[in-house]
C-alpha cells in the first residue's frame, strides 16, 4: 500500500509538471484581430545548424538542453558536459536527410570530449551536411556540370563546474557553406559563405527526494550560433544571419528503483533573429522605397540591423506583436526510459506554429549500451502525410574510452 500511494503522489506530481510546461496548440485564426493568421516564418543561413544531429536527442522530440549529459552535449547544452560520466568518450551519428524528396542527402556528426579533472572538461565536434548532387545550368538551360554542394561546421567547447550543482561552458565555432561552388547566380559572381560563432550555455543539477524516489532536477539554457553574418557574394547588402537559437528547460529523472529510470524534460526553443516586417505598399501594389533607398516597413521592425541588435529586437519586432511573438517559440517534449543502464527506450513530441514553418512530429528510438559500446536510432512520424521529413532515421554509435580502459586494466 505504500508504494502504491508513492507510486500515485509521483503520478500526480508528473501530471502537474507536464501541465505547466503544455503548449496550446494556435489555429489559423487569431480572435483578438478577427483575421486570418499570416504565414511569417522566420529565414536563416545554414539552417542545418539547428538539425538535431544525433539519435538521442532526435527520439525524444528534438529536446536535450537538459538531459543528462552524454558526447552529444555540444548540440544541446555544451555546460552538461561538466558533468559528463567518464574520463573520455566519442560518438558518430548519421542520418539520410529528407529521404521522400531525394535519395543523396546526408548528415553526418562526429564529437568527443575529454575530463581534465572533476570540474573541467573539453570537448570538439564536426558536423557535415552534404546536399547530394545537383545539375547546374547556364542563362539558356545548358547543362554546365553536376556539382556537389556541402557544409561544414567545427566546434570546440570548455566546460566547467561553477558550484556544486551549477555549470557555465562557451564554445566556439567555424561555419563553411559552398552551396553554388562559384558559379555564377543572377549575374552575380558567387562563393563560399563563411563565418565564426560562439555559443554560451549553463546547467544546473540537483539530487532530490521526491516521494521517496531518488530524483535529479535540473534545468539548461544554451544560446548558440552567436556570430557574424554570412554572404555567398561580395555584396555586404545580402548577408544573412545565423540561425542564433535561445533553447532552455527543465527535465526530472527517477531513480525508480536500482534497474529502472526514467525522465521527462521539455524544451523551448526561440530563434534570436529578426522576423520579417510587413512592407508598405502604393494603391498601385508596388513597394514603397524611402529616402534612405531602402523598404518602407509598414508593420514590425526593419530587419537590418546588427547582430546583436537582431538578438534583442527578436523578441519585439513581430509585425503582428504579442501573440506573433509567442507563435514563434517552438516546443519539444520528450520521455527517456533506462533498464539497468542498458536498453533505452524514448519518445517525444515537437511542436511548431502553422505560421511559422508548421513542424509538428513524433518521435521514437531505442538504445542499447554494452561494455564500450552504445548504438541509438530514432524514427520520425510527422502529423502531416506527404512531410518531407517523413521516414526521418538518425544512428549514434558510442565509444566509451574509459570502460575500454577498465577492460584492459
Amino acid at each position: 500500500m505504500h508504494n502504491l500511494n508513492r507510486m500515485r503522489k509521483l503520478a500526480s506530481f508528473l501530471g502537474l509538471f507536464l501541465i505547466i510546461f503544455q503548449v496550446s496548440g494556435q489555429g489559423n485564426y487569431d480572435e483578438l484581430s478577427g483575421k486570418d493568421l499570416e504565414l511569417n516564418p522566420i529565414t536563416t543561413a545554414v539552417p542545418f545548424l539547428t538539425i538535431a544531429p544525433d539519435a538521442r536527442g532526435g527520439a525524444m522530440g528534438d529536446a536535450g538542453v537538459s538531459s543528462t549529459p552524454d558526447a552529444n552535449s555540444m548540440h544541446w547544452n555544451p555546460a552538461k558536459y561538466a558533468f559528463i560520466d567518464g574520463k573520455m568518450g566519442i560518438s558518430a551519428s548519421y542520418s539520410p536527410w529528407l529521404r521522400d524528396l531525394v535519395n543523396d542527402i546526408n548528415l553526418a556528426y562526429l564529437t568527443g570530449y575529454y575530463r581534465f579533472d572533476q570540474n573541467q572538461v573539453i570537448a570538439a565536434s564536426l558536423r557535415y551536411f552534404s546536399l547530394g548532387d545537383i545539375v547546374f545550368t547556364d542563362n539558356n538551360g545548358l547543362d554546365i556540370g553536376t556539382y556537389q554542394p556541402n557544409e561544414f561546421s567545427f566546434a570546440a567547447t570548455y566546460s566547467r563546474k561553477l558550484t556544486t550543482n551549477l555549470s557555465g561552458a562557451v564554445a566556439g565555432r567555424f561555419i563553411y557553406s559552398n552551396l553554388t561552388l562559384g558559379q555564377t547566380v543572377g549575374s552575380q559572381d558567387t562563393k563560399a559563405g563563411t563565418s565564426v560563432a560562439a555559443d554560451v550555455s549553463v546547467y544546473w543539477r540537483k539530487e532530490i527526494n521526491l516521494f521517496d524516489v531518488n530524483a535529479v532536477l535540473a534545468w539548461g539554457v544554451n544560446i548558440s550560433n552567436i556570430g557574424n553574418k554570412i554572404s555567398y557574394t561580395d555584396n555586404d547588402a545580402t548577408k544573412d544571419f545565423l540561425p542564433t537559437n535561445l533553447r532552455l528547460g527543465p527535465s526530472i529523472t527517477l531513480d525508480l528503483d536500482e534497474f529502472n529510470q526514467l525522465s521527462f524534460m521539455v524544451d523551448i526553443n526561440k530563434l534570436l533573429v529578426p522576423t520579417p516586417p510587413i512592407y508598405a505598399k502604393d494603391t498601385s501594389g508596388n513597394f514603397i522605397i524611402g529616402p534612405d533607398n531602402k523598404l518602407v516597413v509598414a508593420e514590425g521592425m526593419d530587419p537590418d540591423v546588427s547582430v546583436i541588435k537582431g538578438m534583442l529586437q527578436s523578441f519585439y519586432d513581430a509585425p503582428g506583436g504579442f501573440s506573433e511573438e509567442m507563435r514563434e517559440l517552438m516546443y519539444s517534449f520528450g520521455v527517456e526510459y533506462w533498464y539497468d543502464q542498458q536498453f533505452a527506450i524514448r519518445g517525444g513530441f515537437f511542436y511548431e506554429d502553422r505560421t511559422k514553418g508548421n513542424r509538428k512530429f513524433f518521435t521514437l528510438g531505442a538504445g542499447l549500451r554494452y561494455n564500450l559500446f552504445g548504438l541509438d536510432v530514432s524514427y520520425l512520424i510527422p502529423l502531416e502525410q506527404q512531410n518531407p521529413l517523413e521516414n526521418t532515421l538518425r544512428f549514434s554509435l558510442y565509444l566509451d574510452f574509459e570502460a575500454f580502459s577498465g577492460q584492459n586494466n
